[in-house]
C-alpha cells in the first residue's frame, strides 16, 4: 500500500508511519500550508526584529534618551554658569550705582590708571638681578 520512501517515523513510538496520507482522491497529499506557517514566522521575527532595533536605534530609542539626558546635563551646566554669571554682573551693577564709592576709584585706577591729588606715580620697570648680571 505504502512505498518505503514514503514511510517516516512517529516521533512517539518510532513505528513507521506514511509521510504523505492519501486525499479524497486517492493521491496523496502534500503538505502546502507549512510554507504559509513559515512566512508568517518569518514576518513576525523581521517585525519584532524591526520593533527591537527602533526601541534602541530610532529616534524616541534609548540611543536618542541617552543623548537627551547628555544635551539636558550640558545645558544645565550652562545655564548655572549663566546664573552665576548674571549674579557677578548685578554685584557690579549694584556697586557702580554709588552704593560702593570705592569700586568706582578702584576702576579708574586699574583701568584708566588715574591717581588721586597728592599721590605719586612711581613705575618700576623689570630689571635683570644682580646675580645674573656679568
Amino acid at each position: 500500500m505504502y512505498k518505503r520512501g514514503d514511510l517516516g517515523y512517529n516521533s512517539c513510538s518510532m513505528a513507521a508511519t506514511p509521510t504523505t496520507l492519501p486525499g479524497p482522491s486517492g493521491k496523496p497529499r502534500t503538505r502546502r500550508g507549512r510554507g504559509g506557517f513559515r512566512a508568517i514566522v518569518i514576518v513576525f521575527s523581521l517585525f519584532v526584529s524591526f520593533v527591537v532595533i527602533d526601541a534602541f536605534a530610532g529616534e524616541r530609542g534609548l540611543a536618542a534618551l541617552v543623548r537627551t539626558r547628555q544635551d539636558h546635563d550640558r545645558l544645565a551646566g550652562e545655564v548655572a554658569e549663566r546664573k552665576r554669571e548674571n549674579d557677578r554682573l548685578r554685584e557690579q551693577i549694584r556697586r557702580l550705582k554709588g552704593e560702593d564709592p570705592t569700586a568706582i576709584e578702584e576702576i579708574a585706577r586699574r583701568e584708566l590708571g588715574l591717581i588721586r591729588p597728592g599721590e605719586r606715580l612711581f613705575i618700576i620697570r623689570d630689571v635683570t638681578p644682580p646675580s645674573q648680571q656679568k
